[in-house]
């Protein structure tokens, strides 16, 4: 899947926050080594340097462009490409940050103890995951492609909940959970057709990837016309989009 760094930087200040409010939980552990996991650009992961100084701070991505971008940024750390779904430390890790990037992932029952299982002693895990499944965000582009017109290997790229519930991985973390949380953000975005913007910057880059340019075009108006419809703008200008997220930070067992 290829990755436009610009356009996910559309809204950088709204996508960042829930990273950065990521880190308040974690303890002032004594990290030595550092993993962020879906790094993107690495703007978050050179905050986790600038927090633990000492450490060896890694990014790693799968997105060569995301990747390419965070080295040209950040040249000072080490950016590998990596996929999550495969990747392996080879070593243990102190901290595992993982910030809106599990949520790709298919059995997070396996998962979330798989990466806990990286950890050293008294190691830390941090997640945040989207999840606003079923907002029209989401909903609005299944139901556009729901007609017979449009190829099935199209419809396959929706993007589909792979978030358990939250006692599930309270459960999963025990006995040494820190935080598990939900919370609501109601972004107040500018521009032409923002939430348009906010989806393809993320969970509707696997469908654009299999349209056809003139398909593209039309797959595009009827989802701004119903964004529309779901998200009006205020009297200001804005639209808000409300998004909820998952906050889980535990210890290693």
């Amino acid at each position: 899947m290829t990755w436009d760094p610009d356009r996910y930087l559309r809204f950088a200040d709204h996508r960042t926050r829930p990273g950065i409010e990521l880190l308040e939980p974690i303890p002032d552990i004594d990290a030595r080594c550092i993993v962020d996991l879906g790094c993107g650009i690495g703007g978050l992961t050179s905050l986790l340097q600038l927090r633990w100084q000492e450490a060896s701070v890694v990014g790693v991505d799968s997105s060569v462009e995301m990747i390419e971008r965070a080295r040209t940024d950040h040249p000072h750390l080490r950016w590998p490409i990596g996929d999550i779904e495969t990747w392996d430390p080879r070593q243990p890790v102190d901290l595992i940050y993982a910030n809106a990037a599990l949520h790709w992932l298919d059995d997070h029952a396996e998962v979330f103890p798989r990466l806990r299982s990286f950890l050293t002693g008294g190691g830390v895990l941090a997640v945040q995951m989207p999840d606003n499944w079923k907002a029209a965000t989401h909903r609005i582009p299944a139901e556009v492609l729901n007609g017979p017109e449009w190829p099935d290997d199209v419809r396959s790229e929706l993007p589909t909940d792979r978030l358990a519930a939250p006692e599930d991985y309270i459960e999963w973390l025990q006995p040494a959970l820190i935080e598990a949380l939900r919370t609501a953000y109601f972004h107040q975005l500018t521009g032409d057709d923002p939430v348009w913007t906010w989806v393809t910057g993320s969970v509707l880059q696997p469908v654009l990837a299999e349209l056809a340019p003139t398909d593209q075009d039309r797959f595009s108006e009827e989802c701004r016309q119903r964004d529309r419809e779901a998200y009006p703008r205020a009297v200001d200008g804005t639209v808000t989009l409300p998004f909820s997220r998952l906050f889980i930070v535990a210890r290693a067992t």
